[in-house]
């Protein structure tokens, strides 16, 4: 019997208040999980300590969402803020929430279901929604572990796939937390294929990946000011080259597991 309640951790790395539509942003993400016809466990906030921002945080109204908020004092960093996030987890899973983005509200109902089904399974992918900053549908991700010539089961992502196709997405991913600490987390010094090397690493260890063949996650592909917007489009934008150095450095570290911490910091409440 399905629970009214899913046994999960949202963790929202949040690095400024300044991004335009940040607010309308904010505001339809939380409803998106205030909507969810199966709750979450807590949301997790890692956010800086922008006066703005911090203001913005304590007024806003979460509902019925127990929210755990914790004050980053470095230089804000996706990578490292999901990872103390995890770290602080109170819950046997988490997911990774960007707050430009939404979950389908049968999206955690769904994981609920698939959990109770495959025990074997520690990380669950939604089938991704990518719009562009106008809402316009630009293309689907993760569900090429539906294809036959992209994978060796249908539905599972596996360590051969990944070697010969790259596109796969994190956010809006459940994976068991114990799995995501062991693994090292995400590696903050890797640019743009940070997710993609957690993957490989995931998956050399046989790790069971599995997608969701229904939609669960809506997510706004390049948005200016983003993380990937950046590494196209802005000050930190790479050459092809590069993207093809960072995919082939994710392919020769993704065998490291134990040579690194994942990177925590002190924090206020």
């Amino acid at each position: 019997m399905e629970n009214t309640t899913f046994n999960v951790s949202v963790i929202l790395p949040i690095k400024s208040a300044k991004t335009v539509g940040f607010v309308d942003f904010f505001e339809r993400a939380i409803k998106s999980l205030t909507t969810q016809k199966v709750g979450v466990n807590e949301l997790i906030i890692v956010h800086t300590n922008e006066d703005h921002l911090v203001e913005y945080l304590n007024n806003f109204d979460f509902g019925n969402i127990n929210v755990v908020k914790h004050t980053w004092t470095e230089e804000p960093n996706y990578t490292s803020q999901v990872n103390f996030g995890v770290e602080k987890a109170t819950s046997e899973w988490v997911t990774l929430f960007e707050f430009d983005d939404e979950y389908a509200n049968i999206w955690f109902k769904n994981v609920q279901t698939y959990v109770n089904a495959y025990s074997d399974v520690e990380v669950f992918l939604p089938i991704v929604v990518d719009v562009d900053n106008k809402g316009v549908f630009a293309g689907f991700t993760n569900e090429a572990t539906f294809a036959a010539n992209f994978t060796q089961e249908i539905g599972v992502l596996t360590h051969e796939t990944l070697l010969d196709y790259q596109n796969f997405q994190t956010s809006g991913m459940v994976i068991k937390k114990t799995t995501f600490v062991e693994n090292g987390g995400f590696k903050p010094s890797f640019k743009l294929t940070y997710g993609y090397e957690f993957f490989l690493r995931l998956t050399n260890r046989s790790t069971r990946i599995m997608s969701i063949p229904k939609i669960g996650y809506k997510h706004i592909n390049l948005r200016e000011g983003s993380i990937f917007w950046n590494y196209k489009n802005g000050d930190s934008k790479l050459t092809d080259n590069e993207v093809k150095f960072w995919i082939e450095q994710a392919k020769k570290e993704f065998y490291h597991t134990q040579d690194r911490n994942i990177k925590y910091e002190p924090q206020t409440v």
